[in-house]
């Protein structure tokens, strides 16, 4: 393991991600939590910005490579980056290296930090060997594989690994579950209409499992199809896998308010 030795853990910078910092912080809450439990020592950069990832897809590489330097600079001291999130690792992993390909100082660099980031989920599993978390979560849940995490990232067999050691879960697979949400970060902004029918088609999915709980790993996905279930009137609760393996479900799901109104 890169700098670790046997007295000393290793060091794991956790990326919070954008969606996570403003939406759902409980999420980078619970990825400290499932991190330090299995022995990493764990430090959250105050100067972490945004992947990037906006800008990449937009076609803008001169901010996507501004964005991408204070990233690096951020993260590149320690022996491994985690992100809860297969979209901002896959960034990290996979575009970095291209973005900075024909700068012979910057690419060894964003080279070396994409060997080393991983998503959340597949860093306890694959590199951890992380099994059994002794979480307890009293539902039956149904799990979606975002795009990044599973065509990017290759994490398909990780979260139901662990999701099937959750005392008293139920875990049901959807027949689309491999379906993209229509999210696609700024594909929903740009095709409103198509996003909107594959997410229908993707909750239409969700409800015919007959679970009360959806899990994902990637936040803008969930974020997605949780409010379009609050606007069909479903009562399945959506959350962040690293929520349910930490143990912290105590707080409302996704698509629900912190304190409902009172009369």
């Amino acid at each position: 393991m890169p700098g670790s030795s046997a007295t000393e853990p290793m060091t794991v910078g956790l990326f919070v991600t954008c969606l996570v910092d403003l939406a759902r912080p409980t999420v980078g809450f619970a990825a400290v939590k499932l991190l330090r439990d299995a022995g990493c020592k764990v430090s959250v950069p105050k100067a972490q910005a945004c992947c990037g990832q906006p800008a990449y897809n937009s076609g803008d590489n001169p901010d996507a490579r501004a964005i991408a330097e204070k990233v690096i600079e951020a993260f590149e001291d320690f022996d491994y980056v985690v992100a809860p999130s297969g979209s901002c690792a896959g960034m990290i992993r996979h575009h970095y290296p291209s973005l900075f390909a024909a700068d012979p100082e910057m690419a060894p660099r964003a080279t070396a930090l994409a060997g080393k980031t991983f998503e959340l989920v597949s860093f306890l599993a694959d590199v951890l060997k992380v099994e059994n978390l002794e979480a307890a979560y009293d539902g039956i849940a149904t799990y979606h594989d975002s795009c990044s995490s599973l065509r990017e990232m290759g994490v398909k067999e990780q979260p139901r690994l662990l999701l099937a050691n959750v005392k008293g879960m139920t875990l049901t697979e959807a027949p689309e579950s491999e379906t993209c949400c229509g999210f696609g970060g700024l594909f929903c902004v740009k095709y409103p209409d198509i996003s909107g029918r594959m997410v229908d088609a993707k909750v239409d999915d969700i409800m015919a499992t007959g679970a009360d709980t959806l899990l994902a790993g990637d936040l803008g996905c969930l974020m997605n199809i949780a409010g379009r279930l609050h606007r069909r009137g479903s009562n399945i609760r959506v959350r962040h896998i690293a929520e349910v393996l930490a143990g912290m479900t105590e707080g409302p799901p996704l698509g629900e308010p912190a304190e409902k109104e009172t009369e």
